[in-house]
């Protein structure tokens, strides 16, 4: 009796410490803050369900304390510096290096803390559910109301096209009787003999009024020739083009929902002449871990299988067979669009203006809005118009000669900027003395103005 109450008491011990443990294990950590950190830090090696670069975490802490009998603390040693832990002759962390083609874990020492690492794991063993996916039922009454309204709508112009088709019958007899009147007057003794004074002809007409015929001939010259000068005015220019791209992709959910660095991607800006098209190798560095679209951004008209689709597309032009997470080294060229493009008799580097004058630009451009609404926080889009909230990149200027020439007269030079500071010393005094202490010093002022600058 005494040794069943014993082993009794030990078996309730056994089983508290182990729903503690098990309770402890899921409550340390905030699944939904789990989601940002494990999608921020992540997300490029690894996903929930299946492997990527690194393994499937899934279920990752209850898996290990079963198959390799490890807690959480191992765990966040493995998260925090992998690499001194593979070290110190943890004979699991180096199984799992060699399991993953000895590619080395970022070290996220100093980066996460350990309640950082609690959200993530809790985030892997029980990660919050989807957000339900919009009613479709109600989206189909929304339809039905809207073909009943349109048909409402196509009726009434039927009755509408039909009344004004009756007017217009009514006027052309109205206008016949007129006719009738008119033939009769025209036949009559009185009239005759006023015919006989009357010009008859187009010649006789021009030589009695011929100085209002050259004025209008002129008038009409000129209209022509301003005519023609708008329209060469106007050749190349292409503000609000927007062409339609091979692979569909939103600046609007890059740039905008995840805060996507332009730079990041159009790399060229800042170091040469061109900001370049990025190469499909660069969409990769996150696309090989992102094969399906789920984000809360839905751009009207479509849907997330929609974005789903182009990651797909994407794949089959870069050659990755998602299930082997290989390269197939078969690949098909992507034709994409151009939409701003410089003639070629036009020279204009990006990095000059991005590096030296960024912030010369964003304080010209902010000063002349005024809603603040309107302002920039990035150089780029001075330019290029808020591309984060593009959904198809349009070209939001004009990019003339003359636009160019404005914002060389009217940006500031910034001269706490070290290298025009340095630069520009002599310049400055010069400057100072000509227009006052108190003068800008604005782009011309400093070669802006100069055809070789831009053309050469």
């Amino acid at each position: 009796m005494i040794s069943w109450r014993k082993h009794y008491k030990k078996g309730l011990i056994a089983i508290s410490l182990l729903l503690s443990t098990g309770a402890s294990v899921y409550a340390q950590g905030d699944p939904k803050k789990g989601q940002d950190l494990f999608k921020a830090n992540c997300t490029a090696c690894h996903a929930l369900d299946k492997k990527v670069v690194g393994p499937a975490l899934g279920g990752i802490v209850d898996k290990l304390k079963k198959e390799q009998n490890l807690d959480t603390d191992w765990l966040h040693k493995w998260i925090t510096n992998n690499e001194k832990l593979r070290a110190s002759g943890d004979k699991y962390a180096n199984q799992v290096y060699e399991e993953n083609g000895k590619v080395a874990m970022q070290v996220f020492e100093g980066k996460l803390s350990d309640a950082d690492i609690d959200d993530i794991l809790a985030y892997t063993s029980n990660p919050p559910a989807e957000e339900p996916a919009a009613d479709k039922a109600g989206e189909t009454a929304v339809d039905s109301t809207a073909s009943i309204e349109a048909a409402k709508a196509q009726q009434l112009n039927s009755k509408i096209m039909i009344a004004a088709l009756i007017a217009i019958a009514g006027l052309l007899f109205w206008l016949l009787l007129k006719i009738r009147q008119l033939v009769k007057i025209q036949q009559s003794p009185e009239l005759s003999e006023l015919d006989s004074t009357r010009i008859t002809s187009f010649s006789a007409l021009y030589e009695k009024y011929s100085f209002v015929g050259k004025g209008i001939v002129g008038l009409l010259a000129l209209f022509a020739a301003y005519g023609v000068w708008n329209w060469l005015m106007w050749i190349g220019v292409y503000k609000g083009y927007a062409p339609e791209q091979p692979i569909y992709f939103s600046h609007k959910i890059h740039a905008g929902e995840n805060k996507i660095d332009c730079q990041l991607c159009h790399s060229g800006a800042k170091y040469g002449k061109v900001s370049e098209i990025p190469s499909l190798n660069v969409c990769m560095n996150c696309h090989r871990s992102i094969s399906e679209y789920k984000g809360k951004y839905i751009e009207p008209g479509k849907d997330r299988e929609f974005y789903t689709s182009q990651i797909k597309t994407l794949y089959a032009h870069v050659g990755w067979d998602e299930s082997k997470q290989a390269y197939t080294g078969k690949t098909e060229p992507v034709e994409w669009t151009r939409i701003h493009n410089m003639p070629d008799f036009v020279y204009f580097n990006h990095s000059q203006h991005v590096i030296a004058g960024e912030q010369a630009i964003i304080n010209s451009f902010n000063a002349k809005q005024k809603d603040a609404a309107n302002k920039i926080d990035v150089v780029c889009k001075a330019c290029h118009g808020k591309i984060d909230t593009m959904n198809v990149v349009q070209m939001a200027n004009n990019f003339t000669m003359g636009w160019c020439i404005e914002c060389h007269r009217t940006t500031e030079v910034d001269m706490n900027n070290g290298y025009n500071k340095e630069y520009f010393k002599n310049l400055h005094d010069k400057l100072k003395k000509q227009y006052g202490e108190g003068a800008k010093i604005t782009v011309d002022a400093i070669g802006g103005l100069e055809c070789g600058k831009c053309h050469y």
